[in-house]
């Protein structure tokens, strides 16, 4: 990896003003492989990279558009890097996954507004979640259907797949909610592939995690 001389802010000056680093994704494969984090502060995530290589403002904005389309974050005013949830909380988890999705998707990526279903990657069930709005909380119904030697035990597995990588409340045999119950729905698309597969994200989180580690050259720095 070539060095090049570096005069930006430095790790400690990017977290005194944007908060900690919630997420970094070591690798942007579809801009020159720089490395982008995802710092927090006060409710508002900031989108920043050390790289200085030309349009890396035009790529953290793209990023930060994703977050908003994927996630259902609402873009600060006045800004091209940042964006919160206006539940007020931050949702860490899942937000770490969402902002995966937002590094890798083509920036011209919309989300579907059709059903949130997705194949079983252990069998053939098909998984459904379904929102519905009780005493001003909204709630998620999650269910599958198919052929499978044990589903109701499947089921069990997946809703706490969603308790896990959702942070999500279980308040019914079948039903979950986020903890600040509001509509997430556009989270709860960006989980659905997670739910199915403890033991493989598991796998991948800490794949992750290594090629992440919090140092100087990784908190959102790429040298090249």
């Amino acid at each position: 990896m070539k060095l090049v001389p570096y005069d930006g802010p430095r790790p400690k000056d990017v977290i005194a003003k944007y908060g900690r680093c919630l997420e970094l994704v070591p690798t942007d494969k579809r801009f020159n492989e720089i490395s982008v984090g995802l710092y927090v502060k006060n409710s508002v995530f900031t989108v920043w990279s050390f790289s200085t290589k030309t349009g890396v403002e035009k790529r953290i904005g793209e990023i930060r558009g994703l977050l908003v389309s994927l996630g259902g974050m609402t873009p600060v005013p006045g800004t091209h890097n940042q964006a919160k949830f206006e539940c007020g909380l931050i949702h860490s988890r899942p937000v770490r996954f969402l902002l995966s999705q937002a590094v890798g998707k083509d920036p011209k990526y919309t989300t579907s507004t059709a059903a949130m279903e997705i194949k079983d990657s252990k069998s053939n069930l098909i998984i459904k979640a379904e929102g519905f709005d009780t005493d001003n909380s909204r709630c998620y119904q999650i269910s599958v259907s198919g052929e499978a030697r044990n589903p109701a035990t499947r089921l069990r597995m997946i809703i706490a797949g969603f308790s896990k990588y959702g942070e999500m409340d279980k308040i019914g045999d079948q039903e979950v909610a986020f903890e600040c119950r509001r509509n997430h729905d556009d989270l709860l698309r960006i989980l659905l592939p997670y739910s199915r597969n403890i033991s493989s994200v598991e796998t991948m989180m800490q794949a992750e995690s290594m090629r992440g580690q919090m140092t100087t050259s990784t908190l959102g720095f790429s040298q090249t």
